[in-house]
């Protein structure tokens, strides 16, 4: 065996040592036997390497020559390591020796090589039991040392392989068992380690969470309900510190599925938290079907020693039923609703409305990786037309009338506010392409190209002032509030062409023109044909091409064509996401006519699997029923959208993006 170590590391002394020196270090080593339980013959091999090393070390001519050696080595082979030709029958003392030198991983591939053929030793024999054991030893401490720099995948495999090996051989039970509890330990380590990747590696966020879900399940949900020990090696108050740490690295659809799971498993907590996800989600994502369907699913728990009615009147809030939120707010005993009716007296909407506010940022919106938990607005909520479509067909299918004129009415305005921004940082919560649960997603064609969808405030002007000045607390809901008590605008939405002009007065004045008469629908839509992005380092010009490949590609989609160009430029989830929108409006019998181009592209950040760009896009679209009639439209504007591009494996195509404004 060629031993990767020279004599000095096998001595543990420096180079420079003198005769002196180096007899001391060899006494002191000879003194300081392994102890582990290494067999009697293998120590005496130990020691006669020691001697055989001190010996040349010793004698000046002999040692002149080596060191000659080494640098004659050096020299022609830098980087390279000097070697000692170590016979068969002392080729484990030499690995004691190594192991002692600090080299926990060499020994560990040379001891694995050793048991397996064909260099495994005779079964039972001395040899055999020093290699196992050795082995033991040194999987152990290389794991150790991966663990020290934070590479915990790495420590893992090493274990894993250790106990495979041991196990398949029959042999040192305990030490088998010493190396499970090490990888056991390391759990914890491993999950957020593999979260925390950079995105574009699925690989290891998908290990991760599959590590999360059967380490929750093994200690009994989130609770640790579990009679064995708790996996990972953490306490209750340990485990909650942990997982408070590693919510941050996964996105809300994530936390949803995996706490819906948990709960269907036993675990309260899971529930509990499965409710907020799904309203984060539904907020987040101006999906108001998830927020009813978190309301139901609160609604079904039994929450011990906790308030649900606050937070159950914040999503009757959100859904527009505000008597019934009203009811559940002055029926709560939380102080904090209390507090708001208080900061605003002789009006419960405003209080409501900022009680809703400090929940959805406080309890429902952090925690999770693509939600901005600081950008609530409620008028933001309330103005989105897909919400506005929702809560009017809930409201016909509860059988009730809208009550947020009546509600409000009580409330006054002192003057017009002028609208915050939707997105004041450029921040918004990545598209989700999870399975959706429970009722039918709404709309989603404007994931990629937000609407303000607030049109209608302008109507503001017309409303008859109230006779009690009392200003609302709320300023962004203010607005909202007023155009809901003149219009009734969830039960009197017009269901004609969407006209490009202000509102006004029904009179004698000529025709405005509609994006119905500048485009007509298209005989056969056609899908372009689109070479893959394969260069490693793509440039802005390429980027481009790709995005524009994208809103071309999808365009044809949307207006009943298809492209077979599509899967060459993003991934599954996004086509799969088109493929849908595109089969919600087939069933009502209508298309989609999107003219989108993109004017400039910046690159924000680039990693060799990973393109973070943020584009300016020129959009419009309209969408067209089965008579050719133009039922909604938007008109032409720029757009910020920052798109995600990722290397699969030897291509780049579109991950995801960032919803635009």
């Amino acid at each position: 065996m060629d031993l990767p170590i020279d004599h000095f590391r096998l001595l543990g002394v420096s180079p420079s040592a003198d005769s002196e020196a180096i007899l001391r270090a060899l006494e002191l080593r000879l003194d300081r036997c392994p102890d582990q339980g290494f067999t009697h013959e293998v120590l005496i091999q130990r020691a006669e390497l020691l001697r055989l090393s001190a010996d040349l070390l010793t004698d000046p001519p002999r040692r002149q020559a080596y060191e000659t050696a080494l640098l004659e080595l050096s020299r022609d082979h830098p980087g390279e390591t000097a070697g000692l030709d170590v016979s068969p029958s002392r080729e484990v003392a030499g690995l004691i020796l190594l192991f002692e030198a600090n080299s926990s991983h060499e020994v560990f591939h040379l001891a694995s090589k050793g048991l397996q053929p064909p260099q495994s030793p005779t079964l039972g024999s001395e040899r055999e039991a020093d290699l196992a054991l050795l082995l033991a030893l040194a999987c152990r401490a290389a794991a150790a040392e991966e663990q020290e720099q934070r590479r915990y995948e790495a420590a893992a495999s090493l274990l894993h392989d250790g106990i495979q090996l041991l196990q398949r051989m029959g042999k040192l039970s305990e030490e088998c068992h010493k190396l499970e509890n090490d990888l056991d330990a390391l759990l914890p380590y491993r999950i957020l380690d593999l979260l925390s990747r950079d995105l574009g590696d699925q690989v290891s966020h998908q290990e991760g969470l599959r590590l999360l879900d059967n380490f929750v399940s093994q200690r009994g949900g989130l609770e640790g309900t579990a009679p064995s020990p708790a996996p990972g090696g953490l306490d209750q108050s340990e485990f909650d510190n942990f997982f408070k740490q590693i919510r941050k690295f996964l996105t809300v659809q994530e936390q949803v599925d995996l706490f819906l799971r948990w709960q269907q498993a036993g675990s309260a907590d899971a529930g509990f938290l499965g409710g907020l996800a799904l309203a984060a989600v539904g907020f987040s994502c101006r999906k108001p079907e998830r927020v009813q369907e978190a309301r139901q699913h609160l609604e079904r728990l039994q929450l011990d020693g906790c308030d649900p009615l606050p937070m159950l009147g914040c999503l009757d809030l959100l859904l527009g039923d505000v008597g019934r939120a009203q009811e559940r707010f002055l029926r709560s005993t939380d102080p904090r609703v209390k507090d708001c009716l208080n900061s605003h007296p002789g009006d419960e909407l405003a209080a409501f409305c900022e009680y809703c506010r400090s929940w959805l940022r406080g309890d429902v919106l952090p925690g999770y990786r693509d939600v901005d938990a600081e950008a609530v607005d409620l008028e933001a909520w309330f103005a989105d037309r897909d919400v506005q479509a929702y809560v009017e067909r809930l409201e016909r299918s509860e059988n009730r009338s809208s009550s947020l004129g009546k509600a409000f009415s009580g409330s006054s305005m002192k003057q017009p506010f002028p609208w915050a921004p939707l997105d004041p940082d450029g921040i918004l919560p990545l598209s989700l392409g999870g399975p959706d649960v429970g009722q039918p997603a709404a709309d989603q064609s404007f994931d990629e190209f937000a609407s303000d969808g607030i049109a209608w405030i302008d109507r503001l002007a017309d409303l008859p002032r109230p006779t009690r000045p009392v200003l609302i607390g709320s300023v962004v809901f203010a607005a909202l509030i007023a155009a809901f008590a003149g219009f009734s605008l969830f039960g009197q939405r017009p269901r004609t062409s969407v006209s490009t002009t202000a509102d006004q007065p029904q009179v004698t004045a000529p025709p405005t023109a509609t994006l119905q008469e500048e485009v007509l629908m298209p005989q056969v839509p056609v899908s372009a044909v689109v070479e893959p992005l394969t260069l490693e380092q793509p440039n802005q010009a390429q980027l481009k091409g790709l995005l524009q490949a994208w809103l071309s590609n999808k365009a044809v989609v949307l207006a009943g064509g298809k492209s077979d160009a599509l899967p060459e430029v993003a991934r599954d989830p996004l086509v799969q996401r088109v493929a849908q929108e595109r089969a919600r409006d087939a069933a009502l019998a209508q298309t989609q006519k999107v003219v989108a181009s993109i004017s400039s592209v910046e690159v924000v950040s680039r990693t060799p699997q990973r393109i973070e760009l943020n584009a300016v896009v020129t959009y419009r679209d309209q969408r067209v029923d089965a008579a050719g009639k133009v039922v909604d439209q938007t008109p032409q504007k720029d757009l910020s959208v920052t798109y995600i591009l990722g290397r699969d494996p030897d291509r780049w195509r579109l991950h995801e993006y960032i919803s635009g404004k």
